[in-house]
């Protein structure tokens, strides 16, 4: 059985190159990317559906589990980084990178809280995993989906974790430890416009 980690369709911020509020909806064409990873899904035999409780999550997991006929369960272990105050600011113009700070913007949340959520995260999704009988289908964020593939998962062929994890993408990793992955960062479901262009901020 496997645990499946897909990030959340495309919004207009992660375009713009903002940091998202919590509530930033999927674009136009993010919701055309939810509905081409739903389809993907169409006929596999999933367990259960787990998402970050955040908009962008929600709508991208509801695409997913009306093509697979079931319901989700929300988790807030699941949502992104959190950049307190400096959510819904543009990227390029803080002068720094929020990214790699360690410590926590003001009302955010550290890296050493990041980590310390993801794990605990990692814990919850394999407790669901651990009563299905298929895999668990998880949807959530692109910042949040690397630090667990860099912090506990081992990569394919000794490759390193992705610096980027593209909208709508998928990752698959083994539901017991030590978490292996098979697929990273898949984005075959996606053709033409629907692509990711590298200039977009990623997970955030």
């Amino acid at each position: 059985m496997s645990i499946i980690l897909i990030r959340h369709g495309e919004t207009a911020f992660n375009v713009a190159r903002i940091l998202q509020p919590a509530d930033t909806p999927l674009s136009e064409r993010g919701r055309r990317q939810a509905h081409a990873v739903a389809q993907r899904f169409a006929g596999a035999r999933i367990g259960a559906i787990v998402s970050s409780d955040l908009a962008r999550a929600v709508t991208t997991a509801e695409a997913i589990a009306e093509v697979c006929g079931l319901t989700i369960r929300f988790s807030p272990l699941l949502q992104e980084r959190n950049f307190g105050d400096l959510r819904g600011l543009p990227y390029d113009g803080l002068g720094y990178d929020p990214i790699s700070m360690a410590e926590a913007p003001p009302g955010g949340e550290s890296m050493a809280m990041l980590h310390d959520r993801a794990d605990r995260a990692l814990d919850f999704l394999r407790e669901v995993s651990a009563g299905l009988e298929s895999d668990l289908l998880v949807v959530s964020h692109g910042y949040f989906i690397r630090t667990l593939l860099a912090r506990r998962v081992e990569m394919p062929d000794a490759m390193a974790a992705p610096l980027r994890i593209d909208n709508t993408s998928i990752s698959v990793i083994s539901r017991d430890a030590p978490h292996r992955a098979s697929i990273v960062n898949n984005t075959d479901h996606l053709s033409g416009d629907l692509r990711d262009s590298v200039g977009k901020l990623s997970g955030f």
